[in-house]
């Protein structure tokens, strides 16, 4: 039987976890990004120059923002989330594979944005994903919620439809080699409460 499951921000030492989880979230994009650092000199690996993001304290997708689930002491997930604010519309992408993400995500301008959710593959099926989910619905304090997830992610788009979240928008992916498969990003929202 699993434990009591329970929620706390992120602190800076929690960065490296922080990498991980975010990595698994993004189902390894994300340390094929900080393997740029490795290319360009600046780290000796992906994830430790996801480590290094995670523990900057500008960073809106760093451990500021950042949720942990914890089962019995031991930490089985993560929840990122920050507004999406009207200089948003400036950003732009670190690399073509980000452009559709990018995208959607300046249609959620003003709104409540959850940037990773991710729990463990051991941890899975306990109901730490909706606990997670809640714990960003909560934190957005009345604002629209928006997400993105993969067209082919049956789980998190079962999740996130049970939580309220309704489809608004799609991009095609840009494959980051030969052998991805390919899937649209999908952006879904929950309206404000």
């Amino acid at each position: 039987m699993a434990g009591v499951v329970t929620i706390r921000r992120a602190e800076r030492r929690d960065a490296a976890e922080l990498a991980i989880l975010v990595d698994l979230s993004s189902h390894g994009l994300a340390s094929w990004l900080w393997y740029g650092a490795v290319l360009g000199g600046t780290a000796q690996t992906a994830l430790e120059h996801g480590r290094n993001q995670m523990r900057d304290d500008d960073d809106r997708a760093g451990w500021k923002n950042a949720g942990l689930a914890q089962l019995d002491g031991e930490i089985a997930g993560v929840v990122i989330g920050h507004a999406v604010e009207p200089s948003f519309a400036d950003e732009e992408a670190p690399h073509p594979v980000f452009e559709p993400i990018l995208t959607l995500q300046q249609q959620a301008i003003g709104h409540w944005f959850i940037d990773s959710v991710g729990v463990y593959q051991h941890h899975r099926g306990c109901g730490i994903g909706r606990q997670l989910v809640d714990y960003e619905l909560a934190r957005a304090a009345g604002r629209p919620v928006s997400l993105i997830t993969e067209s082919d992610n049956d789980v998190a788009l079962g999740l996130y439809k049970s939580c309220g979240f309704e489809e608004i928008a799609r991009q095609p992916s840009v494959p980051i080699d030969d052998n991805k498969k390919n899937h649209d990003w999908v952006l879904l929202t929950r309206s404000a409460t």
